[in-house]
């Protein structure tokens, strides 16, 4: 069974020789995350000094009116409140498809680097198309049953995210699966797991710490290796490993747990 030092080490040996693709790649999917989870969002604001518009877009203003429309423009705003916002509402749940496909070609783009059979490709990331419905009711169901059982108390939550962690990488070597059979075989898998992920993930905490003295920059580079330790330890726990076996576990700074 391998620990934490072993997943970094495999993410590392991975990695060699591909730090620029992983970068480039993590943070296109990193953007196109966050525009999915922000969407783009138009904010109405009526005074009695008349009607403020201010639309957003991935968390930025790129349109806004910040001295207010004239007064014969109100009633107009008012009545076509409804169609814009019914707009924005469609515009975000695009936004939200397109984040869920992403995410499970960025895990596929993980699997192929740690699995060292061919080179990983930026295009990797919009490979699941043709699967949306199923990425994005996955994606739905997973921010759901988290919600919920976070609902009974934090702890509860925290669980089931570490349950249906896998989800991702399930549906990105099995497509053909529903959302609900992903999640259940993401929930069948993490039991016993979960600590081991967490330790995994708790490892990196020197690491997060040295990224945060650098306002952030260093994320550009501890993301990618965090994003293919998951990886490498999916594809443990997952019974398919194709990380060549024998590797040694070398001196590593973190925990090693």
């Amino acid at each position: 069974m391998k620990f934490a030092a072993d997943f970094r080490l495999i993410a590392r040996n991975a990695l060699n020789g591909r730090w620029k693709i992983a970068v480039i790649t993590c943070l296109i999917a990193s953007l196109l995350s966050a525009v999915s989870a922000n969407g783009p969002e138009l904010n109405l604001d009526f005074s009695d000094s008349g009607a403020n518009v201010n639309v957003e877009f991935a968390g930025q203003v790129v349109y806004g009116t910040s001295s207010g429309f004239h007064s014969a423009l109100n009633g107009f705003l008012i009545g076509g409140a409804v169609y814009i916002l019914l707009i924005a509402l469609v515009m975000a749940v695009i936004f939200f498809i397109l984040g869920s496909i992403v995410g499970v070609g960025y895990s596929r783009f993980n699997l192929d680097l740690v699995d060292q059979q061919k080179e990983p490709e930026i295009g990797t990331l919009f490979n699941y198309f043709s699967h949306w419905k199923t990425a994005a009711a996955a994606g739905t169901l997973q921010a759901l049953l988290v919600f919920l059982w976070s609902l009974l108390l934090i702890i509860p939550g925290i669980i089931a995210s570490y349950s249906y962690a896998m989800t991702q990488y399930i549906l990105a070597e099995n497509p053909e699966l529903s959302a609900s059979e992903a999640l259940g075989k993401s929930k069948e898998m993490m039991a016993g797991n979960r600590w081991r992920l967490f330790c995994l993930q708790f490892s990196f905490i020197g690491w997060d710490i040295l990224a945060a003295l650098t306002l952030g920059i260093g994320n550009l580079w501890l993301s990618p290796y965090k994003q293919a330790a998951t990886a490498a330890f999916y594809r443990e726990i997952s019974g398919a490993s194709y990380v060549p076996e024998g590797i040694p576990c070398e001196e590593d700074v973190g925990y090693d747990i």
